[in-house]
């Protein structure tokens, strides 16, 4: 990079900050909430929203539990214009919902902007004029006298076609490109508004501080924020509000920080779509708030849902990392996270805490339609025994033993490793299932007889490559007799090193699993498990698919060890 120096700093910071908002540890309230999707995102989309695809989004932001909506600029189009009407005259907008709409300050756009909310309850008509120091000089090249009086000039226009029509209508002003205007400037024009318009408790006036174009670090944006709060007339029926863009890639942050230097109300909008880099992200900051205590008063409890709804009228994508909202946020490929993960997960099952706090989550997915087996636990060459046996037992019921999970891990990552890709749930099982379960060849029982002579003998048909054969042997129990007359027959050196089971299922129809490790001569450990609904017979079954294990390893072909 060679041209640094052709650029400087565009903004202006506040005089004398005082930062008492750096004493605050946290926003420790939601703010008042207002979606500008269906203005500043549709305005920013490739393909606008149609008439009805407008309808669907307007409907999912009042279920959602947003109560001002930015619903367009009716003067700009017809389109717009036509939006605005639908909503009023088939009764779309619900008695505690407030829709904005926005407007220059020019006499027949206003004019304009009242007649499409005739027969509204409630609006917020929304003025705006830029007021930045490049604006003023190079596209209105206009002094700072001149840009006031637009500004008046609309405010009062504003009130006098308030008076002519029935409804409840507020008013919001913006000093568009706040950021990069005179902080001492702004204050004077927007003090200049609400000498027009005279807030009071029962009216109270919006002061919009837009991050029109993000020009500084976000704490720069806090202290200006502040600044306003100390100063604008009327402060206690002046709401101040924030509107910031992502530029920098720190509208989050301009956000949270201009909330605690005393902001009022947000305006953004769903997964931060909009000009350029975008809106700020209403969805991230929500559950920022949530995952801090904070109620957000907004219910985002099926994220899919709402983003397929998202990406479906609007035509753009979720990034997949992106905050919450993306595909991969909870996702865990490592296998040291999956492991921690699983067993914090199994943590909070056991002690019952209320209080999330499980590694590398710092939110619990389940809370906003997002589900552990599928979009936590991801399975791809860097997992580990943690996360496939956490699959294993959660999706499927199988609770590994310990050493066994190490052993199915490496199988499972050598098949992700080798085909350059993610394993989903039911390959994972699959690819179990085929090594371990009920394994029948080579070797294979037909028929098993018990006697108790001296102990347990046993009397077991086999199949043995294709040839039918029958061995006598005894032990101290079922399982050991008939591991000596499988021995005693093939001629294997194995001993048996590890059992257990469990029952696979609740209820009438239940299953019992069990899991058989045998250690041959030379040391190595095969595994096998079998299912039935009687216990010994399942023990029996597991025995033999670890004994095929090493049969196949022997023969060189299975990597089920």
């Amino acid at each position: 990079m060679q041209n640094a120096a052709k650029y400087t700093r565009q903004f202006f910071p506040a005089p004398n900050p005082q930062m008492k908002w750096t004493q605050k540890e946290y926003v420790d309230k939601a703010p008042q909430w207002c979606s500008v999707d269906l203005r500043d995102g549709n305005q920013a989309l490739v393909i606008p929203m149609s008439l009805g695809e407008k309808l669907e989004f307007f409907a999912e932001l009042v279920r959602i539990g947003f109560k001002e909506i930015e619903i367009g600029f009716p003067a700009a189009s017809e389109t717009e214009y036509e939006f605005c009407r639908t909503l009023i005259e088939q009764n779309l907008i619900p008695d505690d919902v407030t829709i904005q709409v926005l407007t220059q300050s020019r006499e027949h756009i206003i004019r304009k902007t009242f007649e499409a909310l005739k027969g509204c309850k409630h609006a917020i008509v929304h003025l705006y004029n830029s007021t930045s120091a490049a604006q003023r000089e190079q596209v209105f090249r206009k002094d700072k006298a001149e840009i006031m009086e637009i500004a008046v000039s609309g405010a009062k226009m504003c009130r006098e076609y308030r008076e002519k029509y029935e409804g409840s209508f507020r008013f919001e002003y913006s000093p568009e490109s706040f950021t990069g205007t005179e902080p001492e400037y702004a204050l004077e024009v927007c003090n200049a508004v609400l000498d027009v318009w005279q807030p009071t408790a029962e009216d109270p006036v919006i002061i919009n501080l837009p991050v029109t174009v993000q020009l500084s670090m976000p704490h720069i944006y806090a202290n200006q924020v502040e600044y306003m709060c100390d100063h604008l007339k009327y402060r206690e029926n002046v709401i101040v509000s924030l509107h910031p863009h992502n530029d920098r890639g720190c509208a989050v942050a301009d956000t949270e920080m201009g909330l605690l230097a005393g902001a009022d109300r947000v305006e953004g909008t769903l997964f931060g779509n909009g000009e350029r880099t975008g809106n700020v992200d209403i969805v991230t900051l929500a559950l920022n708030m949530y995952s801090q205590g904070i109620e957000p008063n907004l219910d985002l409890t099926d994220i899919p849902a709402l983003a397929e709804m998202y990406t479906r009228v609007t035509r753009m994508e979720i990034n997949e990392r992106q905050p919450y909202s993306g595909k991969l946020v909870f996702a865990a490929f490592s296998g040291s996270h999956q492991d921690a993960i699983a067993k914090g997960l199994k943590h909070r099952e056991e002690t019952g805490d209320p209080v999330w706090n499980v590694p590398y989550l710092p939110l619990d997915p389940t809370d906003i339609g997002r589900v552990y087996e599928s979009d936590v636990i991801r399975i791809n060459s860097q997992s580990g025994k943690g996360g496939i046996g956490y699959i294993l037992e959660t999706r499927y019921g199988y609770n590994l033993p310990k050493r066994m999970r190490e052993c199915v891990g490496y199988l499972v990552k050598g098949i992700s490793d080798r085909s350059h890709k993610e394993l989903l749930p039911d390959e994972v099982y699959l690819i179990f299932r085929q090594h371990y379960v009920d394994i029948t060849a080579p070797l294979n029982l037909t028929e098993v007889h018990f006697k108790q002579r001296s102990g347990i003998e046993a009397t077991i048909d086999i199949e043995y490559n294709g040839k039918p054969a029958s061995a006598t042997d005894s032990g101290n129990g079922r399982l050991d007799a008939v591991s000596n007359a499988v021995r005693s027959y093939t001629g294997l050196n194995f001993i048996i090193n590890t059992y257990t089971e469990h029952a696979l299922e609740v209820g009438s129809s239940s299953k019992a699993v069990s899991y058989v490790e045998i250690h041959s001569g030379d040391g190595r450990s095969f595994w096998g498990v079998g299912i039935d609904n009687d216990i010994i017979t399942s023990s029996i079954k597991a025995l033999v698919s670890a004994v095929n294990n090493l049969l196949k390893d022997t023969a060189g072909e299975t990597s089920g060890s």
